[in-house]
Formats: C-alpha cells, sequence, structure tokens
C-alpha cells in the first residue's frame, strides 16, 4: 500500500467533508440533540397533570383530602366541574388527564370506613395511569371506620377507575401512535429527496423548459405520496385490528383525515428540506434529525407532561405531537375530530407555512 496515494485519498475526502457544511453540522449536532433530549427533556416522572374536580360533598375534610392530592404535585386543578360526567366529557376531549370524585355522602363512607374518593383516568396514555396509582396512596384520615367497619382495612379509600384501555395493554397506546411515526418516517423522506433526485438526474432541465409553475410542481409531487400514506395508514389499522385487537371506537372517516393531514403536513416539510438539501445524502441527513426530535418528544415513546416546560412549547412545534392526540382522541376515547379543534388547527397551520415555505423556496433554476 502506497502511503502518499492513501494520504491523498484522506485529503480529498476531509476537504469534500469540510465543503459539506451540513454534513459537518450534523456530526456535531446529532450528540448534542440526543444528549439535550435524553438528560434534559425526558423524564418518566409525570407532573401537574391536568385534573378535573367534583366534590359534591364540600366538606372541611373532603376538601383537605383534595389538597392533599393536589399537594403530590402529581395532578394540578384545571377544570372544576359539577358532576361526573362533565369530567368524563373533558376526559373524551382530552382537556383533562385525570378526574378526582368526592361523592355527596363523603362523611358517612368516612365513619362506615368506605370507598372516599374515585380518580377517573385517561388510560389511552399508560403514563397517565401510573401516575394515578401514586394518588390512590395518599393516606386518608378515617380513625373510625376501622371501628365500625372491621373490613375497613381491605377497602381502599381511594380507588383508580382507567377507561379507554382498563386492561393497560401497550399494544392499545402503541398502534395508533405507530400510524404517525411511521408516516413521519416515509413521507418526510419520500419528498426530502424529490427536488435534490430531479437535479443529480437531470430532469430539473427538463422542468425549466416546461411551462408547470412551482406551486403546480410541488402539489403534483405530493399527491401521489397521499394514497401511499392512506395505504401505509390502512395496512397498520388492519393488523393492529387482527392482530392485538386495537379498538376503533371513533369514526374510521376521522381516523383517515386526521391521517391525511398528517400525511400532507409531512409532505410539505419534506419539499422544504428537499429546497435546501445538496444531495439526496444531505436530505436523508436532515430528515434523521427531524424524526429523532418527533418520536421522542411528541409523548409517543415519553410522556408528554413529564418534560419542561419549554421543551413542551418546542414539541407543540412537531406535526406527531398534535396527530397522537388526536389519533387517540378518536380511535380510543371516541371523540369526534372537531371536538379536538385545537390540534386539529394547528396541523392545518403547520401545512400552510411549511408548503408556503416550500414553493417560495424552489425556484426552477439549476442553481
Amino acid at each position: 500500500m502506497n502511503w502518499r496515494r492513501l494520504q491523498a485519498v484522506m485529503l480529498k475526502e476531509v476537504r469534500q467533508m469540510r465543503r459539506d457544511r451540513i454534513t459537518l453540522a450534523m456530526i456535531v449536532a446529532i450528540p448534542v440533540m440526543q444528549l439535550l433530549l435524553f438528560g434534559y427533556a425526558i423524564n418518566t416522572n409525570l407532573r401537574d397533570l391536568n385534573a378535573g374536580i367534583v366534590d359534591q360533598a364540600n366538606t372541611s375534610a373532603s376538601r383537605a383530602l383534595v389538597m392533599d392530592m393536589l399537594a403530590t404535585t402529581v395532578i394540578k386543578p384545571s377544570l372544576q366541574a359539577e358532576t361526573p360526567q362533565q369530567l368524563m366529557d373533558a376526559l373524551r376531549r382530552g382537556q383533562i388527564s385525570i378526574g378526582i370524585v368526592v361523592p355527596h355522602d363523603f362523611e358517612r363512607r368516612r365513619g362506615e370506613g368506605r370507598e372516599l374518593v374515585q380518580v377517573l383516568v385517561d388510560g389511552s396514555d399508560n403514563a397517565v395511569q401510573a401516575a394515578a396509582v401514586q394518588l390512590a396512596q395518599v393516606p386518608v384520615d378515617n380513625p373510625r371506620g376501622i371501628a365500625a367497619n372491621p373490613d375497613a382495612r381491605a377497602v381502599a379509600p381511594i380507588s383508580v377507575v382507567s377507561f379507554y384501555n382498563p386492561e393497560r395493554r401497550s399494544a392499545v397506546n402503541i398502534v395508533p401512535g405507530l400510524i404517525g411515526v411511521i408516516l413521519t418516517m416515509t413521507m418526510v423522506l419520500f419528498t426530502g429527496v424529490a427536488i435534490v433526485r430531479e437535479r443529480e438526474r437531470g430532469n430539473m432541465e427538463l422542468l425549466i423548459a416546461t411551462p408547470v409553475s412551482s406551486a403546480e410542481l410541488m402539489v403534483g409531487k405530493v399527491t401521489p405520496y397521499v394514497l401511499i400514506g392512506l395505504l401505509q395508514t390502512t395496512v397498520v389499522l388492519a393488523l393492529g385490528v387482527w392482530l392485538f385487537q386495537v379498538p376503533i371506537n371513533g369514526s374510521l372517516l376521522h381516523v383517515y383525515l386526521i391521517a391525511c393531514l398528517l400525511i400532507v403536513a409531512n409532505l410539505a416539510l419534506g419539499l422544504l428540506i428537499s429546497t435546501r438539501a445538496q444531495s439526496q445524502f444531505q436530505a436523508m441527513q436532515m430528515t434523521f434529525f427531524v424524526f429523532l426530535p418527533s418520536i421522542l418528544l411528541s409523548g409517543f415513546m415519553f410522556p408528554f407532561a413529564g418534560m419542561p416546560r419549554p421543551v413542551q412549547w418546542l414539541a407543540e412545534v412537531l406535526p406527531l405531537t398534535h396527530f397522537l392526540r388526536l389519533i387517540r382522541g378518536v380511535m380510543l376515547r371516541g371523540a369526534s375530530m372537531w371536538e379536538l379543534w385545537p390540534d386539529l388547527l394547528a396541523l392545518l397551520a403547520f401545512i400552510a407555512v411549511m408548503m408556503t415555505a416550500a414553493i417560495l423556496r424552489f425556484h426552477k433554476r439549476l442553481d
């Protein structure tokens, strides 16, 4: 092996890497991003979950017990309701994650050593169910209950009632989110290399010679991939129902409409990446840089409520975050997509911004 020839090849590779600024940035950015995400953003201990409270007894003892539950910092009061049905409606719409119900006969139950409080939990997120168990461990002052009822020690004063996934099967939570993860990975990647591929294959010269506008070119490239994304959605749904008995409690039409919104959002993001990348390899690198925060911060792998507030603000920019809330709300909680309108508007806004930016950045030029 000739050392001088080997040295020349190595020098050429270093110079080429130095000219590729995106690759050079990824060398540093990816480990830094992973360190910050896993060290700072990821936290499995949930705090400040939105909770609704119904205190039908409204006595000093019932208020003290509710305050003790709030003191755990697992929940924070965000809804003061009058009936348990209002809490159920709020759970279905995703406004709260936990509901606390204190019955009107609280004092009599307390004297008899019976169940005092029910904690209603949104079981579409297993992490929330685990956090609700901590509330059931809050000590309850019930000195008369044991004397009045010999079996009082066997009765839990605070019971946890899980809705939408009482068996706590992980597949029920994972499969709806997996639709979004697959669509994010494939749709961004497919379109991320779209414009770059035209340049590398020499097709851009033909497009320049045609009367096709930038907007027509972008929409034309996106549309076929929408059908591919809907096909992927159908495959995941069919296998999820067949193999894992994942329920579809809401409208199947709404499921497909939500999936279609995520598909278009990811395709628009991929097109924007494609207008910035100089090669297909760069496009793939930038796609990975988007995909990693999406899967870690959206609430698919780690609980969203456990992340610091600034990280939650960052996660709100990601379309997968809003898709997970929409798809779990429709499939598992049986909500209508219109009841989840804040996340619906967020996806529409993301599509408008990304598609506009991609069209403005794209020019029918060889440079």
